[in-house]
């Protein structure tokens, strides 16, 4: 069986009849003038199953986690104003005591971490209104911090089972989480979508055109109506976007410098894209040819490529890799 784009088998304007449409189709298949769509393997279409039920899981986290914002602002406790995160270590501690009972606000801002920017002072402040918060709230907040708590349980046991699934494929994996904007956990989900190798893509310019993440051409008489995108892998799309916001952040990099140089001209979402549409070709490079990224910006230094080759391999030996650390005394990947 296949599954052809039906662009490839449009027939004449008219009734429809099933016998002759069947047959012209079957025509086609032989004759070859069928445009087949990508079917990945079982084992591949495993994987994807794997990674976009984490996203499912990552979104209900997200949705959770605006919920407990939204309870604290309304029993007027102002912490998400003092905290970057609400569900970092500090916070957590101080939600975990409110919701167990805690009416003092100087031991809740006791219990912050000495890191923190925020003053005892100010954290008190924020934190007032929980010596006479309602019971409800406290309730409502055990059961959010709950419910946060059994997600993030979930989403590490994928990550270890997917970790499992690709580890015939780890010098993939390691070798995309080395590209900026790119980690360990976006690397496997390109994998899972493309394949290991990208095997059944001929050419970087086919994948950019299926991801869609490469440029309109509506043109006509010399004219260009739309540099839309076409529509492709949604999913591709969505994990391109994020490299690429995070790639133009990388300071020093050479995406920061295609960002800088393209934003006056196309603005931030069409340089997004343009740097989205240069990671997917480098992707394709990456996986198809077994190469290695080497960063050739001008403001990377040594010290800054240590400590993130060192952050990634403490990633990656979370999940159950075996990885060696590099060796200084080798030459640098071509």
């Amino acid at each position: 069986m296949h599954l052809a784009q039906a662009q490839s088998n449009r027939g004449r304007r008219g009734r429809k009849r099933d016998f002759p449409d069947a047959e012209r189709l079957v025509k086609r298949l032989v004759a070859r003038e069928l445009t087949l769509s990508f079917v990945p393997d079982p084992e591949q279409r495993l994987w994807r199953t794997v990674t976009r039920r984490k996203y499912q899981l990552r979104r209900d986290h997200v949705r959770l986690q605006n919920q407990v914002e939204s309870l604290l602002e309304e029993a007027h406790i102002k912490l998400s104003s003092l905290v970057s995160d609400l569900l970092g270590a500090s916070a957590r501690r101080m939600l975990k005591a409110l919701a167990e009972g805690e009416t003092n606000p100087a031991a809740l801002a006791a219990l912050a971490d000495w890191k923190l920017r925020a003053t005892p002072e100010q954290l008190c402040d924020a934190l007032g209104a929980c010596t006479d918060l309602k019971p409800v709230y406290r309730r409502l907040l055990k059961m959010a911090l709950e419910q946060l708590q059994f997600l993030e349980q979930q989403m590490d046991q994928l990550d270890q089972e997917l970790a499992g699934l690709l580890h015939p494929h780890q010098d993939a994996v390691q070798r995309l989480a080395e590209v900026p904007g790119l980690g360990v956990d976006s690397a496997q989900q390109i994998i899972a979508e493309v394949g290991p190798t990208a095997a059944t893509f001929p050419s970087d310019k086919c994948l950019s055109s299926w991801v869609g993440a490469c440029p309109g051409d509506d043109e006509s008489a010399g004219v260009n109506y739309s540099h839309r995108s076409p529509k492709g892998n949604r999913h591709m799309r969505r994990i391109l976007n994020q490299t690429a916001n995070a790639a133009a952040r990388t300071k020093g990099s050479i995406f920061d410098i295609v960002y800088r140089r393209s934003v006056p001209r196309l603005r931030h979402n069409q340089a997004i894209g343009a740097i989205a549409h240069r990671q997917c070709r480098l992707i394709w490079l990456i996986l198809h040819q077994g190469v290695r990224y080497e960063e050739r910006g001008p403001a990377v230094t040594k010290q800054s490529k240590q400590k993130r080759t060192a952050r990634m391999i403490r990633q990656l030996r979370s999940l159950g890799y075996r990885i060696d650390p590099p060796n200084p005394q080798q030459p640098s990947p071509a």
